[in-house]
């Protein structure tokens, strides 16, 4: 016989062996065996041709091309956040300056409002006026406010200032004309036409020049009328101008004041008059010095429009350095970046070298088993891989190396190949004739005749002593299967319960969303322990974990086939049961699980624990639910369980409305966490009018509350009150509207310092605050408000629920000099008893009564009765709800002091609050 071996290589085919024809018939399957060892021509490729080194300099290169291209890409999306960073400083500084301006008018107008009202305002008064105003402190870049009169001339009309303040400084500008000043005459004409505040161009202000250093100044103009209803008509509005009110300022200061400082630090800013597309500088914070052309090229100069009062402004702003620095080697990727292109350069040529080296090996091997046979045998014994050769047409094994008989029983040389396999698909496969070559596939092989263990196996078909064979190594990954197997199952357990674990249950819960319609009805059990912390309290964390464990195995011992049970987190479980049919049967399997809860006793050391749980239940029962939402409503289910009193179960329905408010309250809560620092949060008045007329009295106000949602409407308090109140929140928002309305106290209402009385609100959980009645007074003395010009209001439930706390909070306040007043005065029984024992001024008669008593006898007798009382204890007394003249008069007629209500006077915004 003569055999011939050559050995192609791992990848080219492995050994291939050729026999002649004439003694295969007379080989026996041990023969076949040896002479799969033995051989006596031996052919071997070269065993390189490349220089290893090459392919790990092309590796390096290529990884390095990758790094600098994400290092590229690094630096692009850092200059785009410095872009957008940018961005946002130059639009805040725009906006900054349109809120400056829009001061600038405000501060006017009021001025304006005080000579609409007074036919005679001397240069005194006019001191005294500006000085009220605290101009200076809300416009510091003010330089003067002025009035100049009409005069009629037989040249036409002049303006000449004869009023000006502050006196320091600017007594250059009295006897001005401003038609010395064609710039300042053209804004107060515009000014008067429109009775809009107008802008009159830039100029240099001749008391600014006189006092500091000269720069561009800008004059704001309003009109003055005579007195009567507000002019039409542009003809009317001429022929009744009296005067006209400037308020000068100089651009350089008000910039200054108005830009942020990140952009002031950061950012060349240049401010131009663009108005009838002529520019004239306003402003510059660096004078001298030009943009950078890179700047403009990258696309980092802003520019933006602020029309105003007639005038349109060019912002011009961009940052003084374009460059941007490189990311500090921490975040950059091109470090990281070279050492990986190194270390995978290094691989390359050790992968190269290796496989150098190993062509080399085989080929001194193949020289080897040309000379030993029995060294050949030997080797291929020791492999550690399993190696079987098969006769691809009878299926029959006839050859298995060491390895492979030790691991497959001694009996495997007698077997078929397919007969290896467990999976009958793969035995089908096998026994094919056309079988093709397979690289890496894992598959259940025997072990003998009971045992089976996982393999990854390769199969190739060769020709061999002229018939087709069939090699297949197998490497043993039982071991490799069952760590794989063990970190999936700790992915998605719990490792205290040995439950599913929260993402698993999401997993789950997905899966049956999208069988809805296919399968019957599903349900989500939401179980959440009672009093579960009192256990960690009183008898330690390790403790709760074991009731946690012990109740795992008690609600799976309950559990139907299909049904998923989870940890949620904490002493939260969730259960999925599947195909439940119903509500009532959901139900049942509810109170079921209840029951078994309810009857465990747990006991750890010399203490028993008796466990109760309450549960949520929602239906998964049509499509189109969400996984969060049902989350949601199991979570309100659980919630009004407990609420109920614990240890219960509740189904979830849409129609509940205790469900929904909760979950309306939960937002409204979420929405005013944050209500104070988004500026949602804003004041209305409503007035108090006297049913007596009282000559000379200023007005008197109720202030009220009012959320301002994101398209800007005003909701009432009646629909996110509850909820603050439900969840603790009524301390921050009556001292937010305590210090609001104090440091803006002068601007609650038109008449400005002529507010005679505020009334704030205040809820029973801020009389429960003993620190702040002492706050009051701090803010009353900061603010310079007198006290008596505050009062304070409590509803009569809050002052029945709190007495001594109410008696005790209302005598600090009314020691301090403010007032009190009590809210809803008659809704209580037994208010006549405490009454005269509360520190009171006001009593408010509750609206109910006041709303039918023209047609409930009994609720006019109530009023007649509390308003005598009232008077009687020295109190005044006030009706709400007052919404039309027949009622006036009958409480004109009754004796009640002050009126409140729709029908008087409907709530409108505090003046700042009016944007």
């Amino acid at each position: 016989m003569h055999v011939a071996w050559a050995w192609m290589g791992p990848g080219e085919g492995g050994w291939v062996r050729a026999v002649s024809e004439s003694r295969r018939q007379a080989i026996t399957p041990g023969e076949r065996a040896s002479a799969f060892a033995a051989g006596d021509e031996l052919a071997l490729p070269h065993p390189g041709r490349w220089p290893t080194w090459l392919w790990g300099v092309l590796v390096l290169a290529g990884a390095l091309a990758v790094a600098l291209a994400l290092y590229q890409r690094q630096r692009v999306e850092q200059a785009e956040r410095y872009q957008a960073e940018l961005t946002v400083v130059v639009d805040r500084s725009q906006t900054q300056l349109l809120r400056q301006l829009q001061s600038t008018e405000l501060l006017v107008r009021s001025v304006q409002t005080v000579f609409l009202a007074s036919d005679d305002v001397t240069p005194v008064e006019f001191e005294r006026l500006y000085e009220n105003l605290h101009a200076r402190e809300l416009f510091p870049s003010l330089l003067a406010l002025a009035y100049a009169p009409r005069e009629a001339r037989p040249d036409g009309e002049h303006y000449v200032t004869r009023m000006a303040a502050p006196r320091e400084g600017n007594a250059q500008l009295l006897g001005l004309d401003l038609a010395a000043q064609p710039g300042n005459l053209a804004a107060a004409l515009s000014a008067r036409d429109t009775d809009r505040g107008t802008l009159s161009g830039p100029m240099h202000l001749i008391q600014d020049v006189a006092r500091r250093h000269p720069g561009m100044g800008v004059v704001m103009r309003l009109p003055i009328y005579s007195p009567g209803d507000p002019p039409r008509t542009v003809e009317q509005r001429r022929a009744r101008v009296i005067g006209t009110i400037g308020l000068s300022f100089l651009v350089d200061d008000l910039v200054r004041t108005a830009l942020p400082a990140d952009a002031a630090a950061r950012m060349h800013v240049q401010l131009a008059d663009v108005t009838g597309g002529q520019p004239q500088p306003l402003f510059d914070s660096a004078p001298g010095r030009p943009i950078p052309a890179l700047v403009a090229e990258r696309g980092l100069s802003f520019e933006r429009r602020l029309p105003y009062g007639g005038r349109e402004w060019l912002l011009v702003m961009a940052p003084f350095d374009a460059g941007l620095p490189p990311p500090p080697w921490q975040q950059s990727v091109l470090l990281p970046g070279a050492i990986i292109s190194v270390l995978l350069g290094v691989l390359a040529w050790l992968l190269g070298d290796t496989r150098r080296r190993a062509l080399q090996a085989g080929w001194r091997m193949s020289q080897r088993y040309r000379e030993s046979e029995e060294r050949f045998r030997a080797l291929n014994e020791m492999l550690p891989a399993l190696v079987l050769l098969a006769d691809a047409d009878e299926g029959r094994v006839v050859y298995a190396n060491q390895a492979a008989r030790a691991r497959l029983g001694g009996a495997v040389g007698r077997m078929r190949l397919a007969d290896v396999f467990v999976d009958p698909e793969q035995q089908l496969k096998l026994a094919h004739a056309e079988t093709p070559a397979v690289d890496g596939v894992e598959a259940l092989l025997r072990a003998g005749a009971d045992a089976q263990f996982w393999a990854n196996v390769s199969l190739a078909p060769m020709q061999l002593d002229g018939r087709r064979q069939l090699v297949m190594v197998a490497a043993d990954i039982s071991r490799l299967r069952e760590l794989t197997e063990q970190l999936g199952y700790q992915a998605s357990h719990d490792s205290l319960t040995d439950l599913y674990n929260r993402p698993e249950f999401e997993r789950r819960l997905e899966r049956a969303l999208g069988e809805v319609g296919a399968a019957s009805a599903c349900a989500l059990l939401y179980i959440d322990l009672d009093q579960f912390k009192l256990i960690n309290d009183t008898s330690g964390h390790a403790a709760g974990d074991q009731l946690l464990a012990q109740l795992a195995v008690l609600l799976r011992q309950h559990l139907r086939a299909g049904d998923v049970l989870a940890r949620l987190g904490g002493d939260e479980f969730g259960l999925l049961l599947a195909g439940i049919g119903d509500r009532e049967g959901a139900a049942r399997m509810a109170e079921l699980l209840r029951q078994r809860i309810d009857g465990y006793v747990f006991v750890w050391g010399k203490r028993s624990y008796t466990i109760t749980a309450s549960i949520g239940v929602v239906m998964i029962d049509r499509p189109g639910l969400a996984r969060d939402e049902l989350f949601a409503q199991a979570d309100a289910a659980c919630y009004l369980a407990k609420e109920q009193g614990r240890n219960r179960v509740h189904l979830y329905s849409e129609q509940d409305d205790r469900t929904l408010r909760r979950r309306s309250e939960m937002e409204w809560v979420n929405r005013l966490r944050w209500a104070v620092d988004e500026r949602r949060l804003v004041l209305a008045y409503q007035e108090l009018r006297p049913l007596v007329p009282e000559p000379g009295r200023g007005p008197r106000i109720e202030l009220l509350l009012r959320f301002r949602d994101d398209d800007g409407r005003l909701v009432l308090p009646g629909t996110f009150l509850p909820a603050a109140e439900n969840y603790g929140l009524m301390p921050t928002i009556d001292r937010w509207v305590i210090e609001t309305a104090l440091a803006n106290f002068d601007c609650l209402h038109p008449a400005g310092a002529a507010l005679e009385v505020a009334t704030i609100n205040l809820s029973g959980a801020s009389v429960e605050d003993d620190a702040l009645a002492g706050r009051i007074v701090e803010l009353l003395a900061q603010h310079g408000v007198a006290p008596g010009r505050v009062c304070f209001e409590i509803t009569e439930t809050v002052a029945v629920r709190h007495l001594s706390k109410v008696a005790r909070f209302m005598g600090r306040l009314r020691a301090a000099g403010c007032k009190v007043a009590l809210d809803d005065f008659g809704a209580g029984m037994s208010s006549f008893s405490y009454l005269k024992n509360l520190p009171v001024d006001l009593i408010k008669i509750d609206g109910s009564f006041i709303r039918d008593m023209l047609t409930d006898q009994v609720s006019h007798a109530m009023v007649r009765a509390v308003c005598d009382i009232g008077h009687r204890l020295g109190l005044q007394v006030a009706a709400e709800w007052v919404n039309g003249e027949d009622i006036v008069a009958e409480l004109t007629a009754l004796g009640i002091d002050l009126a409140q209500g729709f029908g008087l006077h409907y709530p409108e915004l505090v003046p700042f609050h009016r944007r």
